[in-house]
């Protein structure tokens, strides 16, 4: 069995901790930026007790540094999308069968089997370049499902062929391509989930996400709009069925860290950047300090608030340069 397959048979918070601790150690030596990083940070690996006194991995550095430690050459190197003159962030994944295990597993335990829906995919900026990690995700869950497609901007087209298959559906769509189809077409949907991904990518005005969502909710005749919380830097995903509360599969933690001192981190309830420990982030670093801030609730489910300013974290400047 491949050594990580059993991240994926975490079922109590002892195991998760237990998994966390030994895959921190590993990485601290065999991640060579995180190695640097840690050396920066002042921080002996031997010491850390606690998945809370790990220090996270700034999640730029994914734009500046070779995160990777596996021992062979990666299958396939997942990048994130960026505006003109910015640079993408580069994820090299070393197993294509351990991302299917993540995403198709964690499908699973949020929506059941995927042969019981269809997968109906509107995200054209992803499909107009290469690398992208949802493109494939979501390619391999329409093969899964057996019925659906994508689409790039043939908004009649798939308003009818979503109108004529019979199956249970999900629209997964990026934020600003649900909004002009909505605007456009206003389609009511029937026995379809409505889940958006991704943001404006600079196409449309950033609205807050409740206002947003009505607005989606209004359109498409829906009581409420599912989300996808993914990133090219992470292997895992978090699915909210509503409220912008998103929950993680079992090998998959967020934090929450004082915006002020990104040392200071907490798994209780509360408001602060968020950290994500991603077990399935098995040959590059599972422990990532992101730029979002939200709130983490006390049953581990979180929300997102927005983006944290650029100002650069301690150790990161000093990695890149």
């Amino acid at each position: 069995m491949e050594s990580w397959k059993r991240v994926f048979g975490i079922d109590s918070e002892e195991q998760f901790e237990r998994e966390a601790l030994a895959m921190f150690r590993r990485q601290a030596v065999d991640c060579a930026p995180y190695a640097e990083y840690l050396a920066l940070m002042g921080c002996n690996p031997k010491r850390v007790t606690c998945i809370e006194e790990i220090p996270f991995l700034p999640i730029r550095l994914f734009k500046h540094r070779e995160i990777y430690c596996g021992a062979e050459k990666p299958e396939v190197v997942f990048t994130s999308s960026a505006t003109t003159g910015m640079t993408p962030s580069r994820h090299p994944m070393a197993s294509l069968a351990l991302y299917e295990e993540a995403f198709t597993e964690a499908f699973r335990r949020f929506y059941g089997e995927p042969a019981q829906w269809s997968l109906y995919a509107l995200l054209p900026n992803y499909l107009q370049r290469e690398g992208s990690s949802l493109v494939y995700m979501a390619d391999r869950l329409i093969r899964a499902c057996g019925s659906g497609g994508f689409y790039l901007d043939q908004h009649e087209q798939l308003i009818a062929d979503m109108a004529s298959d019979p199956k249970p559906k999900i629209l997964l769509g990026v934020s600003y391509a649900l909004w002009d189809l909505v605007e456009r077409h206003a389609p009511k949907l029937t026995s379809t989930i409505v889940m958006e991904t991704g943001g404006m990518k600079g196409h449309r005005e950033e609205l807050p996400k409740e206002a947003f969502h009505r607005i989606l909710c209004e359109g498409f005749g829906v009581e409420a709009i599912h989300s996808e919380y993914g990133m090219a830097e992470l292997t895992s995903q978090a699915y909210s069925k509503g409220q912008n509360r998103f929950y993680c599969p079992p090998w998959m933690r967020v934090l929450v860290r004082d915006v002020n001192d990104p040392m200071a981190i907490s798994d209780a309830k509360g408001r602060g950047g968020l950290n994500i420990i991603d077990l399935a982030n098995y040959y590059s670093c599972a422990f990532l300090q992101t730029e979002d801030v939200g709130i983490r609730h006390s049953d581990g489910s979180f929300e997102i608030e927005g983006r944290i300013d650029h100002s650069e974290i301690r150790g990161c400047n000093l990695l890149v340069q």
